[in-house]
């Protein structure tokens, strides 16, 4: 779309849009201000511009906020929140925080691990999309455009009323965006069969640090390689994608069993991490290990084993028994239900209300903070015996096991960005939530103590990590002239060899380093010129 040639803002315009502008001495952000309003028809104005001092404004910004540590007072907040509901909107928010020399942050879901994608220390804008959410499925070409305000629940939910045979291969919580999710790789239940959600990505829409909406075609492969797995927020707004969707059963069945230490569990994790990557890739397993109490009066861990199976109990039945013979497996044991009840069954919602997926919000919120490592070789008894043990100083801790295996084994390493592929047995994470804020330090300092203790049992050279569950502590950029070697030191651990690929992007598409956070993608300082020549973008 075309930004609105609206040349000159009617004096009673800008003094209506003045009077709701939060007074501030920022002369920066009032120049904002009269820029954008230029730039939109007056009579959409109020509808687009949120400002501090907007009944709507705490409402606005909070609404999407999933992890508490960024809700309280002290967090930096916006100088104004911009909604857009047409893509021209984004366009002229981009065109003036350049100009006017302010930062932007842009929001989807509001699910980022550290609230990037709507705090900054500097003074900044944030686009929060949640209004562009359109979504379009064509079942007989077996594609969808969904735009990136849109989140995972809408997607789900928007397939399934076309197709009960039809699904998409990402993530399990409804309300994560779908901008930001796809961006960063985004994998769940399907992932050890179809890839993950970026695997799957046809083309995009992206506004880019000129103002232009590109897509594939005129961004160029480069930049459509970058942003999927990546991170968009790095390149620009990303306002759309184009997805491949995937044929799913009619019918899959889904398998839960809870073992205690004193009932076998130590047992069952081992053999969980022999058979991680060799399962057959229509099956999904996630294994969680949590504190319990244990019969004896004392601590214990609980492992829950999680499993979804692309087949029916029959199918199933065989390799279960040939595997799995210690567990429960009479038919009772088993659910067979649609995919997309699988959807619900896995968000802990009830399998026959799908209309709840159309809700944005998490039905409770909490503080938390999270890890991740890969892990490549079985980790012995004797070494999960220690991380049990950090467990029991924490009765909240939660660690999280998802195997990889399957078609993630067959996909270059540099196919996308996410390179975390052959290889790899399984994703750990190391999770922790509270509902208090003074239990914050405490328990922020557990996931880095679980962490630092299981250091010699996970991927090395670099240490992994993913993107989708962004962690500072791995290192930050301390401003826009951060150099690549300096952002090496987390930069390897999300891309591995795709970092410095990733950077010579960067460097063409936004010289200026204009779309910059805390962990976005360094522009290479030197050797410009030769990555223009050499990247197929489209300027």
């Amino acid at each position: 779309m075309e930004i609105s040639q609206v040349k000159l803002v009617p004096v009673l315009l800008f003094i209506l849009l003045n009077s709701v502008w939060c007074t501030t001495s920022n002369s920066i952000s009032e120049s904002f201000l009269q820029c954008f309003s230029s730039h939109i028809p007056s009579n959409s104005s109020s509808k687009i511009i949120i400002t501090k001092n907007s009944s709507a404004y705490y409402p606005v910004l909070q609404f999407s906020i999933q992890n508490l540590r960024f809700f309280n007072t002290p967090t930096p907040k916006p100088e104004v929140i911009i909604t857009p509901f047409k893509h021209s909107h984004v366009q002229a928010a981009v065109i003036c925080s350049k100009k006017e020399g302010i930062q932007i942050r842009t929001r989807s879901g509001g699910h980022d691990y550290e609230g990037l994608s709507y705090v900054s220390i500097a003074p900044f804008i944030l686009i929060d999309l949640f209004e562009l959410r359109s979504i379009d499925i064509d079942i007989e070409n077996e594609i969808a455009w969904v735009e990136s305000g849109a989140t995972l629940g809408e997607l789900y939910y928007a397939i399934a009323q076309k197709s009960k045979v039809h699904g998409f291969p990402a993530g399990t919580c409804p309300t994560v965006g779908v901008g930001g999710h796809i961006s960063g790789g985004g994998y769940g239940t399907l992932f050890r069969k179809y890839g993950m959600a970026a695997d799957n990505v046809l083309d995009a829409k992206i506004v880019d640090v000129n103002g232009r909406v590109l897509d594939r075609k005129s961004m160029g492969e480069e930049l459509f390689w970058a942003i999927r797995g990546g991170g968009g927020a790095s390149f620009g707004v990303i306002l759309s994608w184009k997805l491949r969707l995937v044929p799913v059963p009619p019918t899959v069945t889904t398998y839960v069993e809870s073992k205690t230490m004193e009932q076998g569990a130590t047992e069952l994790v081992s053999k969980c991490q022999a058979i991680a990557d060799w399962m057959p890739e229509g099956y999904f397993l996630r294994v969680v290990l949590g504190v319990t109490n244990g019969t004896n009066g004392g601590k214990t861990i609980q492992v829950e084993l999680s499993f979804l199976f692309l087949e029916t109990y029959e199918e199933l039945l065989p390799w279960m028994k040939e595997n799995f013979p210690e567990l429960n497996l009479d038919r009772t044991a088993f659910t067979e239900m649609s995919w997309i009840q699988s959807i619900l069954y896995s968000a802990d919602y009830s399998i026959n209300d799908t209309e709840v997926l159309l809700n944005r919000s998490q039905q409770s919120r909490s503080f938390f903070k999270g890890k991740l490592d890969y892990v490549t070789e079985p980790i012995s008894e004797a070494g999960m015996e220690g991380l049990y043990q950090i467990m029991f100083q924490l009765d909240t801790s939660t660690v999280i096991l998802t195997p990889f295996g399957g078609i993630m084994s067959e996909i270059s390493e540099s196919e996308i960005p996410f390179p975390h592929r052959k290889g790899n047995l399984y994703e750990i994470q190391y999770f922790v939530s509270w509902d208090d804020d003074k239990e914050s330090e405490k328990d922020v300092s557990w996931t880095r103590r679980a962490y630092g203790y299981m250091a010699p049992y996970v991927s090395q050279s670099p240490r992994g990590a993913y993107l989708n569950c962004r962690d500072l502590d791995l290192g930050i950029n301390k401003d826009a002239n951060t150099s690549y070697a300096e952002a090496s030191i987390w930069g390897l651990s999300y891309f591995k060899n795709n970092f410095r690929r990733l950077a010579q992007v960067k460097t063409v598409v936004d010289p200026g380093n204009f779309f910059f956070n805390e962990q976005s993608i360094p522009v290479l300082r030197s050797g410009k010129m030769k990555c223009q020549q050499q990247l197929d973008v489209s300027l």
